[in-house]
């Protein structure tokens, strides 16, 4: 087999020896068998809560196996695919299967990262929140365009979006958006994206056609559940109703049932306005506050947890981590990672895995050096 097949088998094969042993590779086929085992228990759904977790825990063993073994499959016919085309001097097999093993190994460096999602609630769903910056419509206008960034990225990875608030701008856009992303990973793999994010352009806006600098802020925290204990009183609740007022359709409604909650020893503020049904809302928000803290404490750790070298990479409000630039020329350039893609409308329509990719990379890289 020539050289360039055996070269990249080889980095396929050592990249997957190695996710095999971040997850623990025996221990973790073991434990799938027993939950598998544990799930014909007809008994299991009389404890919904356990039997939930359980279930949880059993599709992400059965994920991770599954790519595993599926790449290591894949490996063998892309190989088997180069010998016979080698032995019938067929250099159209020969490339096809070529071209076979370079997407695996570009499988191969994602499911790297992926491994590294182990963090506490890395594996949850999580709600994101968009707040534009000062700077009227210019800002909230931007904030709307990177809420939909944020949306059109879950949607390539199929995961489901939902409006849970949403504050319109006075003419366009939007002064703040919270969304919950519910997906596999989608706090481990959106959890560096807070931090405030900086678009340079021609303002669509402005009738001399100048160019403006917009900030618009992102914050991301993990969905948690009954089973994470986070003490809330109602004395250090703060509790407001109000009227839904966005621009209509399936996000909001005009109902007198919108709630905002604020937690007033953090200053911690949520608002939730999906349903139609004041204690549905109330209940929502209630959850969201609870991640909020939930996420906190997690940060607290994690700060704890790094040298002080590692403090350039902490996310949080008031660090800028990405600058989009659409004029004088197309840039979207990462601040932590270096990260630089030219085409900045791609980035905008939800191409963003080469900086998640590259800030977790990053991130975990960080802990490891501490």
């Amino acid at each position: 087999m020539r050289a360039e097949a055996e070269a990249s088998t080889a980095v396929i094969r050592q990249a997957l020896l190695l996710v095999r042993r971040s997850i623990d590779w025996d221990v973790a086929t073991a434990r799938l068998e027993e939950l598998l085992a544990a799930a014909d228990d007809p008994n299991l759904w009389n404890d919904a809560a356990k039997a939930q977790a359980l279930m949880r825990e059993k599709t992400g063993l059965e994920r991770s196996i599954s790519k595993i073994r599926g790449i290591e499959r894949e490996v063998d016919d892309a190989v088997t695919l180069i010998e016979l085309g080698e032995a019938e001097g067929d250099e159209d097999t020969v490339a096809e299967g070529l071209k076979a093993l370079d997407a695996l190994r570009q499988r191969c460096e994602v499911l790297q990262l992926e491994s590294m999602l182990s963090g506490e609630a890395d594996a949850n769903d999580c709600y994101l929140e968009v707040h534009a910056g000062a700077g009227g419509t210019e800002a909230q206008d931007w904030g709307s365009m990177l809420a939909r960034m944020y949306t059109r990225w879950a949607e390539r990875r199929g995961y489901k979006v939902e409006y849970l608030e949403e504050s319109p701008g006075e003419e366009a856009g939007i002064k703040s958006v919270t969304l919950k992303i519910q997906g596999e990973n989608a706090y481990g793999w959106l959890k560096t994206e807070s931090g405030v994010h900086r678009l340079v352009r021609i303002s669509p806006f402005d009738s001399q056609a100048r160019r403006h600098t917009s900030f618009a802020s992102a914050w991301v925290y993990p969905v948690v559940d009954d089973s994470i204990e986070i003490e809330i009183l109602e004395k250090d609740l703060r509790i407001d109703t109000f009227r839904s007022s966005g621009a209509g359709g399936q996000h909001v409604n005009k109902t007198e049932s919108a709630i905002r909650i604020t937690h007033m020893p953090t200053g911690i503020v949520v608002a939730c306005q999906q349903d139609r049904s004041q204690h549905r809302n109330r209940a929502i928000a209630m959850q969201m506050l609870k991640a909020r803290m939930y996420e906190a404490e997690l940060q607290k750790r994690e700060v704890a947890a790094q040298a002080e070298a590692d403090s350039k990479s902490d996310i949080g409000w008031g660090h800028q981590i990405r600058s989009y630039v659409l004029q004088p020329y197309q840039m979207v350039k990462d601040l932590r990672t270096s990260v630089e893609i030219g085409n900045a409308g791609a980035v905008l329509d939800g191409d963003i895995d080469a900086f998640l990719e590259a800030s977790l990379a990053h991130r975990v890289g960080g802990k490891k050096a501490a």
